[in-house]
């Protein structure tokens, strides 16, 4: 009897343990299936419109090969300022996991959120050049989007039938010339105007035509322009002439033309022949007009001295929340690093968004739109101007300064001396 009963009482012992093991190791299996079983959402706030569609597609792919996690995306841009919107939802304490530092100074105005992305393949495969804007010390603070350039996109068609050869613009008297023709014909072309300048968006005159004429300024470094405690408007002549000559050939009123309306209902409906504006409106007008698309090209600023130069840089970055969980923060990394070192996401980069990489180990031969093709072709070529005005002064000085100054200035409630008179003195204020 008591050998059964000691018998009995070392099986319970043994099964008890067992099953304590058992449990031990169930209870470890279901953490570690919690852990890959938990759905991690994240939030991207992005404001790059131009791409709106093609990257909500590509998210929708990852989520499908990722299936815990899952990702909304909300794009703000194209009449609506990105900067103030952002400001408001870290203020509201409503912050996305993802969202964008254009330069120098959205690192140091966001330097408390940033997540160090030194340690991503994303990271370690950026072109030579292209991180120094979000670059602290050792740390990444933002990856590239792509590089972009921007210059006077025109309408073959309408310059071959108008006699104008492209390649022989190169000085403002050139353009001028070329757009006074244009205009001179516009019944027999069947235009309404020559440009479709959009007086409404601060960014595309404070940001883009500026740049133009101030990158020289600082030696075409962003980082000598985001430490400069001034700015003198060596060129402001030449800025104003610009401006000035595309506001008299634009279809109007300038001043309540937007982004939209400049490059769909005007470029791409063949109702103007050149606006100024970069790669990235290709898709818009593809999708408007794909045999248009294959035959609009791109012409270089008239900055004397700098002829035949297109401005070219990284327009915008993506940055990681570092408030948010590790999960969080992680998924982040992982699907940025998807969508720039994988396949599927380098092709889609390419074909899908028409970016000019950033980074390492993509067939540049598959960038197939006419515009991206163009600025490749000047910035292998070493023929462009600095892309400075990531480092004007924030709050930001590109728009809600000179971009509004300039448009007080069309209003015809501002001198140019005023405008000029103004920018500097708020730039002083700023830094």
């Amino acid at each position: 009897m008591k050998n059964k009963k000691f018998l009995f009482l070392s099986f319970a012992l043994v099964l008890s343990l067992l099953l304590a093991a058992c449990g031990s190791d169930d209870s470890s299996s279901e953490d570690s299936d919690t852990a890959e079983g938990d759905k991690v959402s994240i939030e991207i706030f992005q404001g790059k419109v131009e791409f709106k569609d093609q990257f909500e597609e590509l998210v929708a792919t990852y989520e499908e090969e990722n299936p815990n996690v899952s990702i909304t995306v909300e794009t703000v841009g194209g009449g609506t300022d990105y900067a103030p919107v952002l400001k408001s939802a870290f203020s509201s304490g409503d912050a996305p996991d993802i969202f964008n530092v254009t330069g120098p100074q959205d690192v140091i105005d966001y330097k408390e959120y940033l997540t160090d992305l030194s340690d991503t393949a994303a990271a370690q495969a950026a072109l030579e050049g292209t991180l120094t804007a979000v670059t602290d010390g050792d740390q990444i603070l933002g990856l590239p989007f792509n590089q972009e350039g921007y210059g006077l996109v025109y309408n073959k068609r309408i310059f071959e039938e108008a006699g104008i050869n492209a390649e022989e613009i190169l000085t403002f008297e050139d353009l001028e010339e070329a757009v006074k023709t244009i205009d001179s014909m516009k019944e027999e072309l069947d235009l309404e105007g020559v440009f479709a300048l959009p007086g409404k968006e601060a960014w595309v005159m404070g940001d883009h035509l500026a740049n133009a004429f101030l990158a020289p300024e600082f030696n075409h470094d962003i980082m000598e322009a985001f430490n400069a405690e001034t700015v003198t408007f060596e060129r402001g002549d030449e800025m104003k002439r610009f401006l000035d000559l595309q506001a008299e050939y634009s279809v109007g009123p300038v001043l309540s033309l937007d982004y939209s309306q400049q490059v769909e209902e005007n470029f791409s409906l063949e109702r103007v022949a050149i606006i100024q504006q970069g790669n990235w409106v290709y898709p818009s007008v593809q999708q408007m007009d794909e045999e248009l698309a294959q035959n609009i090209g791109m012409l270089p600023i008239p900055v004397e001295g700098l002829e035949g130069r297109l401005p070219v840089g990284v327009p915008n970055n993506w940055a990681v929340n570092n408030e948010g969980t590790d999960a969080e923060i992680q998924a982040s990394k992982d699907f940025l690093d998807w969508m720039y070192t994988s396949e599927e996401g380098k092709r889609s980069v390419i074909e899908d968004f028409k970016f000019i990489p950033a980074y390492e180990g993509y067939d540049t031969d598959l960038i197939t739109d006419p515009l991206s093709k163009d600025v490749y072709t000047y910035s292998e070529a070493g023929n462009t101007i600095g892309w400075i005005f990531g480092g004007y002064p924030s709050n930001p000085w590109g728009t809600d300064v000179m971009g509004s100054n300039m448009q007080r200035y069309l209003a015809d409630d501002m001198t140019w001396e005023e405008v000029i008179e103004d920018s500097i003195a708020k730039w002083e204020e700023k830094r």
